[in-house]
């Protein structure tokens, strides 16, 4: 019995330390690999799709919907950013459109 607790502990510091659980997240990360020359524009728009206590999603995520909602009928370039609350109690997904 003794064992197993210290494989119990060992096994949740390892999760602690790699990342895998998460109190608070919120990060931006680009779809280019290319980001030297790209030229963003001068509009943004941004989609996203949200979920709730693992059960829970609603929204459009997707380009088209981003592009809409800025106005934009040229692309140029595409982030995504995730924002996570209590280990994926509340997450919000965003994809962000640059252009024209």
């Amino acid at each position: 019995m003794r064992l197993i607790k210290l494989w119990a502990i060992v096994f949740f510091i390892s999760l602690l330390l790699t990342g895998c659980l998460n109190l608070y997240v919120d990060y931006k990360t680009p779809y280019d690999f290319y980001i030297d020359d790209t030229a963003l524009g001068s509009k943004e728009g941004r989609a996203s799709i949200h979920s709730a206590l693992w059960l829970f999603s609603w929204g459009d995520q997707g380009v088209s919907a981003a592009a809409k909602n800025g106005g934009i009928t040229t692309v140029n370039h595409m982030d995504s950013e995730t924002f996570q609350v209590l280990f994926g109690i509340y997450t919000r997904q965003t994809i962000i459109v640059y252009g024209d």
